[in-house]
């Protein structure tokens, strides 16, 4: 209610300037423009429409009030700038000498909470957008890597499979000063270099069934073109400047790190010297001027992004997140770009060729890219629902991209799916140590199925996981070849199911009268429940717990009554009804629990579930729920065939 008054008072306050049906606004060459009452209207409508009109309502009225002319010119040169094209080829880009709003916009941010209210015209909550970071070329993949992409998979398969629409995308970040010196070490050119470490990150994800909707290289100019016209953005709403920078950088991390960021050792002379807290490389004073982002100035609408606890997932990063932004330490103006001889491996700065586009700034304009910004087309999927990160790229994600978004006028992500990192016995991977695990030489050991399961099942977002290949071993061979695997082929092996049957679910039900099987039957019908909560709070080890209990509930039952002495009693129609109930329960709980795994482990799940012969269009999350209650009569369904190994034991 209040922000309709607002608009009502901000019509009228313009209103009382207007004589007759036009408006006539002089710029500073006392050139006039006429302007109808209609186009007027217009105007407010769009002023309406930006995320940051609710918060500066107000403002916007007293500046019609005490100078509409002023008003009108800035409004009109603001559309003019946009229609505007910007210039993809460096040599003939021709950026503005100054902001074009340096008061209409310059400070104007919103109210978040109502922005997909005026951004959108129809309701696009079926839609979900789903990134991993964009992985770093100056080393090939390592099993942290492949946790991310893992990771975002599951999320996306699982939200598919709740019938939402989603757009999963990865790649790879190619510019600094490191893929330099690692091009280099490698004896390649930078380009040649980026593109072979890049094919080996879209292996693996294309090995891992990650299905990506898009992988992006930093260096398409797709990618820069969209930079250019995300920096202009910036520009135009007054939020870059250029100024002086002196303090702490560290060429290992190319970044700016505050002091509250830093800690003192000693090196290998014994000297004492600064480090970054969060990598321990060594940092340097540095002095230069360059382009700056007024993050200073984001400080209150960083707090109310945050105030949403769901906004960084888990817990414990929000809050690492909201005491940084709180404090203040990580908000000081930040440098957007590098002096180009310093970083000449870079996207040049559309504002000066002498400077480079700081990599981080670059990086993060990749999840608009992927959408096919600045196409209008990007707002299907905008804003980004998850966003996977590690912990180690808190910072960049969690104030500077939603510092960006804002002051751009783009809504932030709506979840930071943070996550930490993993260890190899216990000790951090490291390539001095050399125990970087790669995912590649694991799968050959484990499968590639296997090593995917493992890694989704054995991590939790909160604490670092630990790569153990005794536990691995364990793992697979309890949970998929013994648990699942083995309940199977119990059921449906030629000596207890020669036919092939896959009985009725609904029709043999409650035949069984024992504990195990009211247990069973009891796990069928909450597991899917159990599962969905866990998904919804990225605890995938807990929807293996809850299918694997399931399963062991079943594998009881099929002990307890032992299928293979009931196929001998051929001449006792109890005996054969009793058989079928074994089966089908057994086979009813391999079906749920394949459909629940199923985005954690894609292949091996599909495969389990061709063999029991479940059409492609009954996979969907509403099939969990157990066919018991099926009133359509009795199925005639049978297996696909009697022998099937799902998973192959791993011999230790």
């Amino acid at each position: 209610m209040a922000s309709v008054l607002l608009r009502n008072a901000t019509r009228l306050g313009l209103a009382r300037h207007l004589k007759g049906n036009r408006v006539t606004a002089r710029t500073s060459d006392e050139r006039c423009i006429m302007t109808s009452r209609a186009r007027l209207e217009k105007v407010l409508e769009e002023l309406q429409r930006n995320p940051y009109y609710d918060k500066y309502a107000e403002k916007i009225a007293r500046l019609q009030q005490t100078s509409p002319q002023e008003f009108l010119q800035r409004v009109e040169q603001q559309e003019e700038t946009r229609e505007k094209q910007v210039k993809h080829v460096i040599a003939k880009y021709q950026p503005s000498k100054s902001a074009i709003f340096p008061f209409l916009f310059k400070n104007v941010r919103s109210s978040w909470s109502l922005t997909i209210k005026r951004h959108y015209v129809k309701d696009l909550s079926q839609n979900k957008y789903i990134t991993t970071p964009i992985f770093y070329v100056n080393a090939g993949p390592h099993i942290g890597h492949l946790y991310s992409a893992v990771l975002a998979d599951a999320v996306a398969r699982y939200n598919s499979m709740l019938g939402h629409k989603t757009f999963l995308t990865t790649g790879t970040d190619e510019h600094g000063n490191k893929i330099k010196a690692a091009a280099a070490a490698a004896g390649l050119p930078n380009l040649e270099y980026c593109t072979r470490i890049s094919q080996q990150f879209r292996e693996m994800c294309d090995r891992f069934e990650v299905d990506y909707s898009r992988f992006i290289r930093t260096t398409e100019k797709q990618h820069c073109d969209a930079v250019y016209h995300f920096w202009k953005r910036l520009e135009e709403r007054g939020h870059i400047y250029l100024g002086k920078y002196s303090g702490w950088y560290c060429v290992s991390d190319e970044a700016f790190l505050s002091d509250a960021e830093l800690v003192e050792q000693k090196d290998s002379t014994g000297k004492v010297i600064k480090v970054s807290a969060e990598s321990g490389n060594k940092v340097e004073w540095t002095e230069e001027e360059n382009y700056k982002f007024r993050l200073s100035a984001f400080q209150d609408d960083l707090k109310y992004w945050l105030k949403d606890e769901n906004t960084v997932r888990p817990a414990l990063y929000h809050r690492t997140l909201s005491q940084w932004v709180e404090e203040g330490a990580c908000l000081q103006d930040l440098s957007i770009t590098r002096i180009r001889n310093k970083v000449p491996w870079a996207i040049p700065s559309p504002r000066d060729e002498s400077h480079s586009v700081y990599v981080w700034m670059d990086a993060l304009v990749n999840y608009l890219t992927v959408l096919g910004y600045p196409n209008e087309s990007y707002k299907e999927f905008w804003p980004p629902t998850i966003q996977i990160i590690g912990k180690d790229i808190l910072k960049f994600h969690g104030i500077y991209w939603p510092a960006f978004l804002i002051a751009a006028g783009l809504e932030p992500p709506k979840t930071l799916l943070c996550h930490a990192h993993w260890t190899v016995d216990h000790k951090k991977m490291s390539k001095s140590k050399g125990n970087v695990i790669s995912p590649f030489e694991a799968a050959n050991e484990y499968s590639d199925e296997g090593l995917r399961y493992f890694i989704l099942r054995e991590a939790v977002p909160q604490n670092d996981a630990n790569y153990s290949s005794t536990k691995i071993v364990n793992v697979l061979n309890s949970e998929l070849a013994d648990t699942l695997g083995n309940l199977v082929s119990r059921c449906a092996g030629k000596a207890v199911n020669p036919s092939k049957e896959f009985p009725d679910p609904a029709k043999y039900w409650n035949v069984l009268q024992s504990e195990v099987a009211d247990e069973t039957r009891e796990a069928l019908k909450s597991v899917s429940k159990k599962a969905r909560e866990s998904y919804e709070e990225y605890n995938l080890h807990h929807v293996v717990d809850a299918v694997m209990s399931m399963l062991h509930c079943a594998n009881k039952m099929v002990a307890y009554h032992e299928p293979w002495q009931l196929k001998k009693r051929v001449d006792d129609a109890n005996s054969i009804e009793e058989l079928k109930a074994v089966i089908s329960l057994a086979l009813e709980s391999s079906r749920i629990g394949a459909l629940i795994l199923y985005p954690i482990m894609p292949r091996l799940s599909s495969s389990l579930l061709d063999f029991l012969n479940i059409p492609k269009g009954n996979r969907t999350w509403t099939n969990t729920a157990p066919e018991f209650s099926n009133n359509d009569g009795i199925k005639e369904r049978h297996i696909e065939r009697n022998n099937l190994i799902l998973f192959k034991k791993i011999k230790n």
